[in-house]
């Protein structure tokens, strides 16, 4: 959160050139200040599991969030008991109405399949255009990121040789950027996909900035118009255990599958995985909440544009 400091302090400009946020006394003076409303479309099939591990990052914001999460119109859930999705999600039918501060569009497990082949495509379509004149950021996370830049900016994604699994560490392109405010220059991030946006078909499109890359990984995140979207092509919300369990799943199932790389010690399956990511994924999303919402959309929700 920003820090309320007199007028004129001959701090405030020394912070702010070390890209620390201040108020001045008299700006915060004539804030108003409201409930944030963010807007979740959870496609992972394990909507529980992905819940919380949103909703941890989420309440480490000093901030007051209503959140409401939204799932695709009839749809058949495998994982999730109906019950669950009765009571806690709505259809788009039932929000398009409304104005949020943020919006979060999770991945999904079809990265396999053309954009257009994805039963609810068009449906996801609809919503990430809606998302645009009705939520001030949008986060795409993973396979959404990949659909956000197809459908936004004609960006393909590219099938990879082998799956990028793993936790993978990543460099900041311009460390003056909000959303990096306290990262240290290297930060890690888990990838699990099958596929890739490319960093030359990105710099292509002026409306793009890639913000970190990784050796291995490639891009890492990428924004838009000014923070009104992000693109996060990993996931940095997984628990320690995620991968452990991915990996563990498909060798039960007898698939092929690497070993997640720079996660258990000693690449030794039978001990606990490092956590790495925790730390900056606390910051990205508090960052997130802070600069590119709270201080960018409007005390009237319907002025949200």
């Amino acid at each position: 959160m920003p820090l309320n400091i007199p007028d004129k302090l001959p701090a405030i400009e020394l912070l702010r050139k070390e890209n620390i946020f201040v108020f001045e006394e008299t700006q915060a003076n004539h804030q108003d200040i409201r409930p944030l409303n963010i807007i979740i479309l959870n496609l992972m099939p394990l909507k529980i599991s992905t819940e919380t591990d949103l909703l941890r990052l989420l309440s480490n914001s000093p901030l007051q969030l209503n959140i409401d999460f939204l799932k695709i119109s009839d749809h058949k859930f495998k994982n999730t008991p109906a019950k669950h999705m009765e009571m806690f999600y709505k259809e788009f039918e039932e929000i398009k109405n409304k104005k949020y501060d943020g919006m979060i569009i999770t991945g999904a497990p079809v990265e396999l399949l053309p954009f257009e082949e994805v039963t609810y495509w068009k449906e996801l379509e609809k919503i990430m255009d809606w998302s645009v004149s009705h939520s001030t950021s949008t986060l795409f996370i993973c396979w959404a990121s990949q659909a956000g830049l197809y459908h936004f900016y004609d960006i393909p994604k590219h099938l990879l040789k082998n799956k990028l699994f793993g936790v993978f560490k990543h460099n900041i392109k311009d460390e003056k950027v909000p959303i990096f405010r306290g990262f240290d220059d290297e930060f890690f991030i888990p990838h699990s996909r099958h596929t890739n946006v490319l960093e030359k078909d990105i710099k292509k499109n002026p409306e793009l900035k890639i913000l970190s890359t990784s050796k291995e990984a490639g891009v890492g995140i990428i924004m838009a118009h000014n923070g009104r979207q992000f693109f996060l092509t990993g996931h940095s919300e997984y628990s320690r255990n995620t991968l452990d369990k991915e990996y563990k799943r498909d060798l039960a199932k007898g698939l092929q599958i690497n070993i997640p790389q720079n996660y258990y010690p000693d690449n030794d399956s039978s001990k606990k995985p490092v956590m790495k990511w925790k730390s900056a994924a606390n910051l990205l999303f508090t960052n997130w909440l802070n600069y590119y919402v709270y201080q960018e959309t409007p005390y009237d929700p319907d002025e949200i544009h």
